[in-house]
């Protein structure tokens, strides 16, 4: 199967794996938070959240692990893919001790005398601590299988077990009620762990069944090969430190300053963006085998060509997608969960959404740092830029400012590391000058006319459903015009346009 064909096929089954996921996580969360209620919707997000960032190391491996077998698997060597697989699950069980122990030790303390949780409920808050340490090790285990599968791009098995994990999550939605007697955010945190575990053993199941050479483990000791995956998950800790500090960090800062309240809408915030991007990343997902392979079989021009075009239709994917959202946060809010909702979420929201924009421009930029390998100076630059976050959190909230006012400050940061990030891959792979023009100019003509549409639309105040559901309507066409007039060269509308002629003669 050509590469192209290969690709196509990938996102279509991530896409259907999506779709079904989004439409059950949507159901589910509007019900949880009607079950658990603000507050303790808002206590699981932040505990967790305590766990995952212990969790960086893991996070940072996971980003090597998929580069090497990628790497060795353009090479067509079992041998070298199952010493990559051997010696990065030795390293995966080295991190799941390690974050067991500050768990444990640092985590607990955190937990209990300098977070901002209710009094009476700080027991609950214990169990969902423990619940979410041993979730958080199922997963670090399950990092190298996972990476196996998306190396090798058996996505059909990546969709249908995502669809599985997706439907035991709504199977606890019911399982709550046959427990009312006991504490629900209890109830809730063990029974995600359940479904974690019985994900963790399918996806083992299918790598030794399908992938027996690849993963049958043994234990040697390859100091060369392990130095190669700390040396480069080392200079990744940098990033994933820095990038938790604007999620999890930055949750747990203004839980100090606010409170649990603000914990909840930012948790509705990140799941509506994260059912959004999730469009995105499984797009992202099917393409990053090709860049970081054809980089590594030294076709550099394709590498080129596919950072470039992934990141331009990233973004306009994600516009298309987020523009009603930008237009009726509220009402559509209020639509989905039917209950008061909670301070800051519709400026949250909003704020989250656009900062994923930017994100959506950056990933195949990311995939091609990784791809090229010598990343301590990339890893660096990006760090030290969203390491800001955190003191200037602190800071602008001890002056007084509103939570919105820092979520505003993660955007800029992101926009600041989207520049670096170009910049840097672009030193690396020498992009001719008049395609890097043409990307910069497709890409951010489209996004500023995507928000002077909404704020057009936005100051023509109607608020009722006719007017919502028209403006969204227009806004969405206006957009797809302006992607096809500005965004796409005529060479692929072109033959965009023939694809789609062929396909309704058939």
């Amino acid at each position: 199967m050509s590469s192209t064909k290969k690709i196509a096929k990938n996102t279509i089954l991530l896409y259907i794996r999506m779709i079904i996921n989004m439409a059950i996580s949507l159901y589910t969360s509007r019900i949880i938070l009607q079950k658990l209620g603000v507050e303790d919707f808002g206590i699981y997000n932040l505990v967790a959240g305590v766990v995952v960032l212990f969790s960086f190391l893991n996070n940072a491996m996971t980003s090597a692990t998929q580069r090497f077998l990628n790497i060795e698997l353009a090479s067509n060597i079992k041998e070298k893919v199952n010493r990559v697989f051997c010696m990065s699950l030795n390293i995966h069980i080295i991190i799941s001790i390690i974050v067991l122990i500050l768990s444990e030790t640092i985590g607990l303390w955190f937990l209990n005398y300098k977070l901002n949780i209710p009094a009476h409920r700080l027991n609950a808050a214990n169990f969902v601590f423990q619940f979410s340490i041993i979730t958080t090790i199922i997963n670090i285990i399950r990092i190298p299988f996972n990476a196996t599968i998306l190396a090798n791009e058996r996505m059909s098995f990546y969709a249908y077990l995502g669809i599985v994990e997706t439907v035991l999550k709504l199977a606890i939605v019911f399982l709550l009620s046959l427990f009312v007697e006991y504490d629900q955010l209890i109830v809730y945190s063990f029974l995600l762990l359940l479904v974690n575990l019985i994900i963790n053993v399918i996806y083992k199941i299918y790598c030794y069944r399908n992938f027996k050479e690849e993963t049958a483990y043994h234990y040697f000791s390859d100091k060369k090969l392990f130095r190669e995956l700390l040396s480069f998950s080392g200079w990744s800790l940098f990033g994933q430190v820095a990038v938790l500090s604007s999620t999890q960090g930055l949750n747990m800062i203004m839980n100090i300053f606010i409170g649990v309240t603000v914990n909840a809408a930012l948790g509705i915030a990140n799941q509506v963006n994260s059912v959004l991007y999730s469009f995105v990343s499984n797009m992202q997902v099917a393409f990053n085998p090709q860049i970081t392979q054809s980089y590594a079989s030294n076709d550099l021009e394709t590498h080129k060509r596919l950072v470039l075009n992934t990141s331009k239709y990233s973004v306009f994917l994600f516009l298309v997608l987020s523009i009603p959202i930008l237009l009726h946060t509220e009402f559509i809010l209020k639509l989905w969960l039917g209950v008061n909702l909670p301070q800051y979420l519709v400026s949250f929201t909003q704020i989250v959404i656009i900062g994923s924009i930017i994100n959506a421009i950056v990933g195949p930029f990311w995939m091609s740092a990784n791809a090229i390998g010598n990343i301590r100076n990339y890893q660096l630059g990006v760090s030290l830029i969203l390491l800001l976050n955190l003191p200037l959190a602190y800071i602008f909230l001890k002056l007084g400012f509103s939570p919105v006012y820092i979520m505003s400050l993660n955007v800029i940061l992101n926009l600041c590391t989207f520049i670096f990030r170009f910049l840097y891959v672009n030193h690396k792979l020498k992009y001719d000058w008049p395609d890097v023009v043409l990307y910069l100019k497709q890409t951010f003509l489209v996004i500023f006319s995507c928000f002077i549409l909404v704020w057009v639309i936005k100051k023509i105040d109607f608020s009722s459903y006719f007017f919502a559901i028209s403006s969204t309507i227009a806004a969405e066409i206006i957009l797809l015009v302006l992607i096809i007039l500005i965004g796409i060269k005529r060479e692929e509308y072109l033959q965009f346009k023939k694809t789609i002629i062929k396909k309704i003669k058939k």
